[in-house]
């Protein structure tokens, strides 16, 4: 059996930025300003770092696809820097890669930065790099997911009321959060209202394109305490990847996500954990759709497969639910600029077994989980951490 990480690696400093339509500050200034709250909340400085993850999906405007865009908007010069791209998975995967070597005994401190400005640039939407036009024009990430949403309608009896449900919980969450894209409560009402975008998919039931960085500092843990006490260590990781196109898969059902059921048994294994309904105290998942998340509830086994409608409408997935889900508002609401956002996921989840989350702490939070879904649900990865 492979070894296990668990308790080997400490995260002591995380950082973030404020998330939305940012046209003020630069591609740069955001991954400085997230790096500098990172280390400052480390107690450390940038030269402490040995080496550093990049994770970003689209980098714009002369930052090239390379780990030069970090290097130049920390000065951080002349050190092992690496650019991770995998799909919406990118800054959890950028934050296994540095965990790794780590616990490997290569380097004992490292920086993770995740970072994305998607608004201030000539396409709309994301662009699709590369692939023959006949499979990808027209095809957009709102009509993929709606393809499966439609067919767990069919084969569950579930409708548009349980994905309002998921908005209005993730909108009433971001509310509560000065960092989020979004900070408004919407209802029921307006969510089913809105115009569609790609049925079963209103206005609302979609995550918004946002500009946005975060960044964290890890180490050994066995010299976590000389940085503070207030530190928290990696559980389990689990990341897999399956087909791109699996609708050229016979057997792909369209109601669930193999990559993460994948993904998730490897960190529950990693971590001991043998039912996370009952030792998860809450997660951060990939919102990017509604039914995502509902679908999502399935996949981690927090209920059973076509049953997650009644995990949202029972409340079990609210802020006083007994398994929080996006108490920082999900990309629903706090958005979602894609290479930032796993690593974002990773600092609320940070936050929140620190007591810090202020309206939207969860109560006795000793064990979250992040849960990242990348492409038509190709690239999974998880990642559970605890209180030292």
């Amino acid at each position: 059996m492979p070894e296990s990480i668990k308790d080997k690696i400490a995260i002591i400093g995380a950082g973030c930025t404020k998330f939305g339509d940012i046209f003020d500050q630069s591609y740069e200034d955001l991954l400085a300003e997230a790096a500098f709250a990172a280390f400052a909340d480390a107690r450390i400085e940038p030269d402490r770092v040995e080496a550093a993850w990049l994770g970003t999906f689209s980098p714009y405007a002369g930052n090239g696809k390379a780990s030069v865009s970090l290097a130049d908007a920390l000065r951080l010069y002349g050190k092992p820097l690496t650019r991770v791209e995998n799909y919406c998975a990118t800054g959890t995967d950028a934050f296994r890669n540095a965990a790794m070597a780590v616990a490997s005994g290569v380097y004992d401190v490292a920086l993770v930065a995740g970072a994305e400005k998607l608004k201030d640039r000539p396409v709309r939407g994301i662009a699709w790099e590369g692939g023959h036009p006949y499979q990808h024009d027209g095809l957009t990430a709102p009509g993929v997911f709606a393809l499966a949403a439609n067919r767990y309608f069919y084969r569950y009896g579930a409708d548009r009321t349980a994905l309002a449900k998921v908005s209005v919980k993730n909108h009433h969450n971001g509310a509560l959060n000065p960092k989020a894209h979004f900070q408004m409560e919407v209802s029921e009402e307006q969510v089913l209202k809105a115009p569609i975008v790609a049925w079963p998919f209103g206005l609302f039931d979609c995550c918004p394109t946002t500009d946005g960085a975060a960044a964290v500092v890890i180490c050994r843990a066995d010299m976590a305490r000389q940085f503070g006490a207030n530190y928290v260590l990696v559980k389990g990781l689990g990341l897999a990847v399956t087909s791109g196109r699996p609708w050229y898969d016979a057997a792909y059902d369209y109601v669930g996500f193999a990559a993460t059921r994948a993904a998730s048994e490897e960190a529950y294994r990693m971590a001991g954990i043998r039912n996370p309904v009952g030792e998860i105290d809450l997660a951060e998942v990939h919102d990017c759709f509604t039914w995502t998340e509902i679908c999502n509830y399935e996949d981690l086994g927090f209920c059973p497969k076509g049953e997650g409608t009644h995990f949202i409408g029972e409340g079990r997935s609210a802020l006083s639910g007994d398994l929080p889900v996006n108490p920082s508002g999900g990309l629903k609401s706090f958005g979602h600029p894609i290479g930032a956002s796993g690593v974002r996921m990773i600092y609320e989840i940070v936050t929140q077994l620190r007591g810090a989350a202020g309206a939207r702490q969860v109560r006795d939070a000793e064990l979250g989980l992040v849960h990242n879904l990348g492409g038509p649900g190709a690239v999974a990865c998880v990642i559970v951490l605890g209180r030292s």
